[in-house]
């Protein structure tokens, strides 16, 4: 598997960007999605971790990884309670119980955050994570 960090942007703005935020959940909101990331990427394959900030004052925190990717409907479902992916779809892997990422949504939305899933440009799934400061 291989590993890029990537930053995008401002640096001098994100010197600047203060937020007040829980520490304990979003250490868990950002270990669960590269915990997924990790857990159900091909062996051989990639994960880019991409952190950009834009003019309108957002950070913005993308998990992309390589295959295998996901179908529109289960793009849609990902974060529902309980949903869990056609396991024929996964390599070997011991499957959760389709909490995660729920919480995950309900961490980044308590902290004002969105939390998006989508395709990723490497084959697999992009899990997107949007921050507005003031």
């Amino acid at each position: 598997l291989s590993l890029s960090l990537i930053f995008r942007g401002n640096a001098e703005a994100m010197k600047a960007m203060s937020l007040a935020l829980d520490q304990n959940r979003i250490q868990q909101l950002f270990s669960n999605l590269l915990k997924n990331s990790l857990k159900y990427t091909d062996a051989g394959g990639g994960l880019e971790v991409v952190c950009s900030n834009t003019e309108d004052k957002q950070l913005v925190i993308e998990f992309n990884d390589s295959s295998p990717g996901l179908t529109d409907n289960d793009l849609v479902q990902v974060f529902e309670r309980l949903y869990r992916v056609d396991p024929s779809r996964h390599r070997n892997t011991t499957g959760g119980a389709g909490l995660g990422l729920s919480i995950c949504k309900s961490i980044a939305e308590a902290h004002g955050m969105t939390l998006t899933a989508g395709h990723s440009s490497l084959g697999g799934v992009s899990m997107k994570v949007v921050i507005t400061w003031e």
